[in-house]
């Protein structure tokens, strides 16, 4: 049927030219708002109309009559009906939407999927200091950003995955001393705790239970290993540049055990602090003071970024040599550039807002060839958590706040990261743990899942019953499928691909989630409206290639969201 809709999309374009030239841009099909008007809507008469200075009436029963003797609409078309002003309501024969389950079936596992274009996209992830769990606001961030992946790796791309994160800040020295104190058997509340509202640092400190089993290893001389690094505890606790290391490392293992939980992996760790060690910073300050895109104020080194469209300019270097937080983001994207990554999506929360229009600003006045835009950022809010009835806001674990294996441990895996793609990423979301593990229809992972499991289960019956190979249904007969219900399902098929192309260019893996609750109630109806192991054998195999075709839907949209396609629930 994609095929189809190229050839019926070709033959529009024709003759839109012969009606004006470089009209055949406009040849695009929507589909109409209300299933009964057709399958497919076009528009093209009301565009031309004012600049042709005809009635787009009358333009459109022109075009009507033209598109319905091309050979493309004669075979493929049953009809073109006028409404309104002027739309093009395009109903197919049943023949054209039969072919979308032999090309589903042929293309398993690969359809929906583009040829390479050989672009490389980066898209930087999660990024999460290595001084706690991973909270559930990083899970929103690890489900986007896979996601995101997945669909652009659906389009043809070079995807990769890159974790950066600051490993020697402030934040990084005030987890050693917390780990330090617990060391020593000092805990939150002892009088040596700093708690003093005055004392900017005791803000910082780590008080959650995992600072004490960090303390107790380190004590014990542990060695622990992360996807980045690994490190043995010297068992001091006067040597607070091994309980930083130890931390660290010790952290960065907790979050790898989060990320698997997750079924996350990233392809590359990117240090904060390598970008001073390599003088990448320093090389990228030397850039704009070059480009004369600074000056000296106050003591301060500023940028003028408002020459690039920032509310104001900014401090870069201050007064104390020390250089402000976005210096080493515009240095870090100049690396990914100079690495090759042409397109770059950043997923952050909400509260980095205000630091989009400074590194761009910054890497464009550093003028190495990186163009307006670069990078792309999706934003997203945090995410409220309640249980019987009620907001969560403690884990015991992390102290004072809910950890995304809290989440994974209440729910699963799958149900987290479906919930948490159900919505687009700049809305507030409530997960709501009771509904999550469901077994029933309101909750939308269980539904689709049970979707295909539903499929599965009518397949494995015709086989025990008739020992049917499945495989023989990529080639049957498809006459029987003339049903209102079966065409809709078809019609459903076809929007696959579309769909993904719109939810990657979009940086939307909501959209998936709501194609597949809408398929899924789509199979669902059919389900109820036909039976499929009915005793004529080729309306019985027609139907099961349906249904199988609708599987393999199923389980290929899932696995763009990192979600399980299970053949039983």
């Amino acid at each position: 049927m994609l095929k189809i809709k190229q050839e019926l999309l070709t033959g529009l374009a024709i003759e839109l030219e012969k009606l004006s030239p470089g009209a055949g841009a406009r040849a695009a099909f929507e589909s109409p708002k209300v299933a009964a008007h057709g399958d497919f809507a076009c528009t093209a008469a009301m565009q031309l109309a004012k600049p042709l200075k005809l009635n787009p009436r009358q333009l459109g029963e022109t075009l009507r009559a033209a598109l319905l003797v091309l050979p493309a609409y004669e075979r493929w078309v049953a009809d073109i009906d006028i409404a309104g002003p002027g739309f093009l309501n395009i109903r197919l024969k049943p023949e054209a939407k039969q072919q979308i389950v032999h090309e589903v079936l042929q293309a398993g596992d690969a359809f929906g999927v583009q040829p390479s274009n050989g672009q490389r996209l980066m898209v930087e992830f999660v990024s999460a200091n290595p001084t706690g769990p991973l909270h559930v606001g990083h899970g929103r961030q690890a489900a986007l950003g896979d996601a995101i992946c997945s669909l652009f790796q659906t389009q043809g791309w070079v995807v990769h995955r890159e974790f950066y994160y600051n490993d020697a800040g402030v934040q990084i020295g005030t987890l050693a001393k917390s780990t330090q104190l617990r060391a020593q058997g000092f805990k939150p509340g002892d009088s040596c705790w700093p708690t003093d509202p005055a004392n900017p640092e005791s803000k910082a400190f780590y008080n959650g239970e995992y600072i004490q089993d960090i303390a107790d290893d380190f004590l014990a001389k542990k060695t622990v290993a992360s996807d980045d690094r690994s490190f043995t505890a010297s068992g001091d606790v006067a040597d607070l540049d091994s309980i930083r290391e130890f931390a660290v490392a010790y952290l960065r293992h907790e979050q790898d055990l989060d990320l698997q939980a997750f079924q996350v992996k990233f392809d590359h760790y990117y240090l904060e602090s390598s970008l001073y060690t390599s003088g990448r910073v320093d090389a990228t300050v030397q850039k704009l003071i070059e480009a004369g895109k600074t000056y000296e104020q106050d003591g301060a080194l500023w940028l003028k970024s408002t020459d690039y469209g920032d509310d104001k300019d900014r401090v870069m270097r201050k007064g104390d040599g020390s250089y402000t937080y976005f210096v080493p983001d515009v240095a870090y994207h100049i690396s990914k550039w100079e690495r090759g990554f042409t397109k770059v999506i950043n997923i952050q929360g909400t509260d980095h807002h205000g630091t989009i229009a400074r590194v761009r600003a910054g890497l464009q006045a550093a003028n190495v060839g990186i163009p307006q835009g670069y990078p792309d950022y999706v934003l997203h809010t945090m995410v409220r958590v309640v249980k019987g009835g009620e907001e969560v806001k403690i884990s015991k674990r992390a102290g004072s706040y809910v950890t995304l294996r809290d989440l994974i441990e209440w729910t699963s895996k799958d149900a987290v990261r479906f919930f948490l793609l159900s919505r687009k990423p700049d809305t507030e979301y409530t997960f709501d743990v009771d509904l999550a593990v469901q077994k029933n229809n309101d909750n939308p992972v269980y539904y689709v899942q049970y979707a295909h499991a539903r499929i599965c289960s009518v397949l494995a019956a015709w086989q025990d019953k008739d020992g049917g190979d499945p495989a023989t249904l990529n080639s049957v007969n498809l006459a029987a499928l003339q049903s209102p219900a079966a065409q809709a399902l078809m019609l459903q098929l076809a929007k696959y691909p579309a769909m993904l192309a719109s939810a990657a260019v979009d940086f939307a893996p909501h959209d998936v989630t709501f194609y597949l609750r809408e398929l899924a109630a789509c199979y669902h109806s059919y389900y109820d409206a036909e039976r499929i192991l009915v005793d004529d054998e080729a309306v019985k195999l027609a139907r099961l290639a349906l249904v199988k075709a609708t599987a393999q839907v199923l389980h290929n949209g899932l696995a763009v969201l990192g979600v399980s396609a299970p053949p039983k629930m």
